[in-house]
């Protein structure tokens, strides 16, 4: 286990460097973070359990991305670079522009964080 140190200053150095990202960015996107407590109705929406999570929106329009998993609905896990978090934003933006909603990742499949799917009956 990651003492409380270690850990934010992970998690500071991840936020430092979307920051980066979020300026080489800047004519595609427009990159936000969010506490997942304070928006309870999105959480639940797009069932976000897992922290990190990247959702992606066009003009108001939820984007899917196929990372070769079951959930196209968002990236859940960490970038393991900038520029994989660089390149998926650039194919998503130039995916949109043409129309599409359904975007194939250009992310190599042992580089998407693998995950276990596990459902619930209510």
């Amino acid at each position: 286990a990651l003492s409380h140190h270690v850990a934010s200053s992970l998690i500071f150095l991840s936020l430092k460097k979307l920051a980066k990202s979020a300026q080489a960015l800047g004519n595609m996107a427009v990159i936000c973070t969010v506490d997942v407590d304070e928006v309870p109705i999105y959480t639940d929406y797009f069932e976000v359990t897992l922290v990190p999570s990247c959702i992606f929106f066009f003009n108001a329009q939820h984007m899917k991305v196929d990372y070769g998993s079951p959930d196209h609905t968002k990236f859940v896990g960490c970038f393991r670079s900038r520029q994989d978090l660089i390149n998926l934003v650039e194919c998503v933006f130039r995916s949109a522009m043409r129309g599409s909603v359904m975007v194939r990742s250009p992310i190599a499949p042992q580089d998407v964080p693998k995950y276990t799917l596990l459902y619930q009956d209510f």
